[in-house]
């Protein structure tokens, strides 16, 4: 058998290998933790921890930096990060794109924390800038739903209530029913820390660093790029405003102010 013949046979298989994203689309690659509900329950203090809250942050910057993103956005055990319509990493290739932003994610995330953590990822695409702010705004969304329901959840365990006592009891109840439940016991989830509530952005902003010319033997003052990250997130129409200038300032090429 020819070994051409025989590669083309073989290529034939790897059946996704041609894929690629639609050109000229606005991409999110959003990364999640695998069996987190069991990997955190004990490692972590619920519903919160500050230390699980750093690792996602370095996950989420690793994977913003390794692929030249220019917004993530992370919330319990999920990161989602934004790239421009231009974006053309691996010739847009989607099967590399996703197990390799899996594997940035799932390394960092274990590097920083020391214990091995897994992560499967996907691809979304937005066709324009209004697409991309409903989708962060559907994140943050969800950020809020998930912070409510794990409050009133934990709140009910540290009590003694079992798993399936307190999933039955806010099973199908409205809003108002868990914030009561958490005012009840002394929570006031309008008071939790904000980064609790609506996730963290991380993105790029310019700013000025004292350097030395030596042609001129002189200090000049030289503007940097670094990733600014946000725990303090506006909500609802502020948010879309705030992600408007950042998709503003990737299609223009500058960082956001």
């Amino acid at each position: 058998m020819e070994s051409d013949d025989l590669e083309a046979r073989m290529r034939a298989g790897e059946v996704f290998h041609s894929m690629k994203l639609l050109s000229g689309a606005w991409t999110v690659i959003r990364a999640d933790g695998r069996t987190f509900s069991r990997f955190t329950e004990k490692r972590f203090e619920k519903p919160f921890d500050a230390r699980f809250r750093d690792l996602m942050m370095t996950a989420a910057q690793a994977l913003l930096r390794e692929f030249n993103g220019i917004y993530a956005y992370t919330e319990s055990d999920e990161v989602s990060v934004l790239f421009p319509p231009q974006w053309d990493m691996f010739s847009r290739e989607l099967e590399k794109i996703v197990s390799l932003s899996a594997s940035i994610v799932a390394s960092a995330f274990t590097h920083a924390g020391g214990e091995a953590a897994h992560f499967d990822s996907r691809v979304w695409l937005g066709a324009d800038r209004e697409a991309v702010i409903d989708y962060f705004r559907w994140r943050q969304s969800d950020a809020t739903r998930c912070a409510l329901n794990g409050w009133c959840y934990w709140t009910l365990r540290k009590k003694g209530v079992s798993v399936a006592d307190a999933t039955r009891t806010l099973e199908e109840k409205p809003v108002s029913f868990k914030n009561e439940l958490l005012f009840q016991n002394g929570i006031n989830f309008n008071d939790l820390p904000l980064w609790q509530r609506r996730g963290i952005g991380i993105y790029w902003e310019d700013y000025e660093r004292e350097g030395f010319n030596p042609v001129r033997n002189e200090k000049v003052m030289a503007v940097r790029r670094r990733l600014k990250i946000d725990d303090s997130l506006p909500m609802k129409e502020e948010y879309a405003s705030f992600l408007d200038g950042i998709l503003a300032s990737a299609v223009e090429g500058r960082a956001i102010q």
